[in-house]
């Protein structure tokens, strides 16, 4: 009967060591798999970054040549330089942004790979852990006399005992493996989310991009055919485009989230914002500007389906109970396809930036609580925000950066898929100085 039990004790401690070493290579197997995915991917990344590389030193190079000609003296040849040099760098950021969309497609793809082989690995090692735990488990059923008096000598019985003992430490480094698996598995499907998000929305401006060149090659098809090419003529049409100072006056201000405005009346709120914060009038102008005209989300949104659930839908609640104003009527930003709205008013804070801004807002307005949909408070706001980006500063550098951090945070505000925003907004804050200029020679 010992030899029977002996025999088939030893047939499962077979079995189990035979189970554990498949274990031990099919992870091997998995890993290396996954880690040759990874240097291919990473392979294609790098030659993706050479080229974007080479792709920004071109648009750099254009940003020279665009800075150039708008120093010099108003002509045909230097309008038509600019305009060309626009579209040109703004292709150029297409091409770099559609490289960092095949870039980040790259890490998709790769991640995915990834979780595909982690979930096989933690699926394989869960059933290969659930045969070695009933094997084990049979062997553990016989007693220790059994086993000894099944021995032919006790250094069978000790040599058996010594494998058993590695097994089980095996079985120990396995489910911590499992453990390993399912955090690295969470972690990469967090990036795989958020590198979706990032690809999405590098889409959504690419057709901002689009429409801005449509726009500049418009401009100069419109200044080529009324000209023909000729400089007198170009002259005379720019003195017939220049406005006088009661058009200016009078031409409409729009405002996202909020009803258009004069534009003597935006003026004097950009004034005042800048006495209080140091930032120029024009660059507010800008600002404001371009956040009423980015999109086709201007006040269309609502708070409880466009708003962050958790970060800012409680805050607005709060905002308009103060206010006294119903949320379900008040205009928020719509959400887009790669992320949350629900920005407020014509300087479009989020709610959770705001209520970080709130005292100091009511302090500079003297409007209490303030309303992010008044327009004289939304541009003291747009200031205060914009001075503690930098902008106070004056120079243009530190006026486009600041523009940047405003659209995409500190984090995002250098790299060069948002540069766009940051050309637009020094473009309107040249416009609307001229026009500010017109008005105090007036």
């Amino acid at each position: 009967m010992v030899q029977t039990h002996t025999a088939t004790k030893r047939m499962i401690f077979g079995v189990v060591l035979v189970s554990s070493i498949l274990l031990v290579v099919g992870f091997f197997a998995v890993t290396t798999s996954a880690q040759t995915a990874e240097e291919q991917v990473a392979e294609r990344r790098a030659q993706l970054e050479r080229e974007l590389a080479q792709i920004e030193k071109e648009i750099a190079a254009q940003q020279t040549l665009l800075e150039g000609k708008q120093r010099e003296r108003v002509s045909l040849e230097r309008d038509v330089a600019i305009l060309d040099a626009g579209i040109q760098k703004a292709q150029l950021s297409i091409r770099a942004r559609e490289l960092e969309i095949r870039r980040i497609s790259q890490d998709i793809t790769g991640k995915e790979q990834t979780i595909g082989s982690l979930n096989s690995k933690l699926s394989r090692e869960k059933q290969s852990l659930a045969q070695l735990i009933r094997r084990t488990n049979e062997i553990d059923d016989y007693s220790l006399a059994e086993i000894i008096l099944g021995n032919n000598n006790f250094s069978d019985f000790f040599e058996d005992l010594d494998n058993f003992d590695a097994i089980k430490a095996g079985l120990n480094k396995s489910f911590e493996h499992i453990a390993v698996t399912k955090d690295d598995t969470q972690t990469q499907k967090g990036i795989l989310e958020n590198r979706k998000s990032a690809e999405e929305e590098l889409r959504h401006i690419q057709v901002l991009e689009r429409q801005k060149i449509e726009v500049q090659e418009r401009e100069k098809k419109r200044i080529l055919t009324a000209t023909k090419g000729q400089e007198a003529a170009y002259q005379s049409l720019i003195n017939v485009k220049q406005k006088s100072a009661a058009q200016i006056r009078a031409e409409l201000f729009t405002l996202r989230g909020s009803a258009a405005i004069p534009f003597a009346e935006a003026l004097q709120y950009a004034q005042e914002a800048s006495k209080k914060t140091g930032v120029r009038p024009a660059f507010i102008l800008g600002i404001i500007a371009e956040e009423s005209n980015l999109g086709e989300n201007v006040g269309n949104g609502t708070w409880s389906v466009d708003m962050h659930p958790t970060r800012d839908r409680p805050i607005f609640a709060e905002i308009t109970a103060r206010l006294g104003l119903d949320p379900n009527t008040m205009p928020v930003s719509k959400k887009p396809w790669y992320g949350w709205g629900g920005a407020m008013g014509p300087a479009q804070f989020i709610p959770s930036t705001w209520v970080l801004y709130e005292d100091r807002i009511a302090k500079s307005s003297g409007q209490n609580p303030p309303n992010p949909w008044d327009p004289r408070t939304a541009f003291i706001a747009s200031g205060l925000l914009l001075m503690d980006n930098g902008a106070d500063r004056g120079t243009t550098a530190a006026e486009r950066l600041a523009a940047l951090r405003y659209f995409a945070g500190w984090v995002n505000a250098t790299k060069p898929s948002y540069a766009f925003y940051g050309d637009e907004v020094m473009g309107l804050a040249e416009k609307y100085q001229g026009m500010i200029d017109i008005l105090n020679a007036s």
